[in-house]
């Protein structure tokens, strides 16, 4: 693609970065990581992550595409609905039909716009109960990038996301590998050489005993799924009260994470 100067992500804590953590606390993320090494490359690189964990469609549309549409970047990164979908009763071609006006908005500012569908979440204990509900979802995505000229990164097609080690302890968000991984595909679906591979095997693991399994099961259940069943009750969102991490378009040079793909 031809030189990319400025860059906004938006969406929620996929893009925020959760829960690849930064050693000074915080997220890093597959957004941040390509943003070094995009800035590596050009000191006046610009970027700013406007995404913040829980948010919904509409949310994001309200809060972050307006200021995308006002700043005008070369591209913006836009992954969203996957809140919505997790609500019961959640209209699928509905979200899509919010998606694709959001798209749209975006296309009309003169941004280069790319999307990302859903993962698969089979193995996922939550989330496998909406996976028919993402993969309709991931058809209206594909179908609105190509009718829109954006670029698609397919999570869905990424077997190494399968993989229980893509994932971190709560069994929601990616862990660095994960997000590692997604930094490389989106580099590599837009064109900027990188040095490695995201479709490299995972090391051999051993598989662990019955026992074991089950009482990490019990963990999970006590430390994430709880407190999430009880967020969901109460009608709050992990992202009540949270701001974007970094809210301006300025250089990499003057924030302070140092996490290249």
């Amino acid at each position: 693609m031809a030189r990319l100067s400025s860059w906004v992500a938006i969406g929620d804590s996929f893009t925020e970065g959760l829960s690849d953590e930064a050693p000074g606390g915080g997220f890093i993320g597959w957004a941040d990581r390509l943003a070094q090494t995009l800035a590596a490359r050009d000191p006046d690189f610009q970027y700013a992550n406007l995404a913040v964990r829980g948010k919904l469609l509409r949310e994001i549309v309200e809060e972050q595409v307006t200021v995308v549409r006002q700043v005008k970047p070369d591209l913006v990164t836009m992954c969203g609905g996957g809140n919505d979908l997790i609500v019961p009763g959640s209209d699928v071609d509905q979200i899509a039909e919010e998606f694709e006006t959001a798209v749209i908005a975006l296309r009309q500012a003169g941004c280069e716009v790319v999307l990302f569908t859903g993962p698969d979440p089979r193995e996922q204990p939550v989330v496998r109960r909406v996976r028919g509900k993402v993969a309709i979802y991931n058809g209206h995505l594909r179908a609105i990038a190509d009718r829109h000229g954006a670029k698609l990164v397919d999570l869905w097609a990424m077997p190494v996301l399968v993989d229980p080690r893509a994932w971190s302890d709560d069994r929601l968000h990616f862990s660095a590998e994960g997000h590692r991984r997604i930094a490389l595909r989106t580099a590599e679906v837009l064109g900027i050489s990188v040095a490695e591979d995201w479709r490299d095997p995972w090391p051999p693991t051993v598989p662990r005993p019955w026992i074991s399994s089950r009482r990490a099961d019990l963990a999970w259940t006590r430390t994430h799924l709880l407190p999430w069943v009880r967020r969901q009750l109460r009608g709050e969102s992990m992202g009540d009260g949270v701001l974007p991490k970094r809210p301006e378009l300025e250089p990499i040079s003057s924030q302070s994470d140092k996490a290249a793909v």
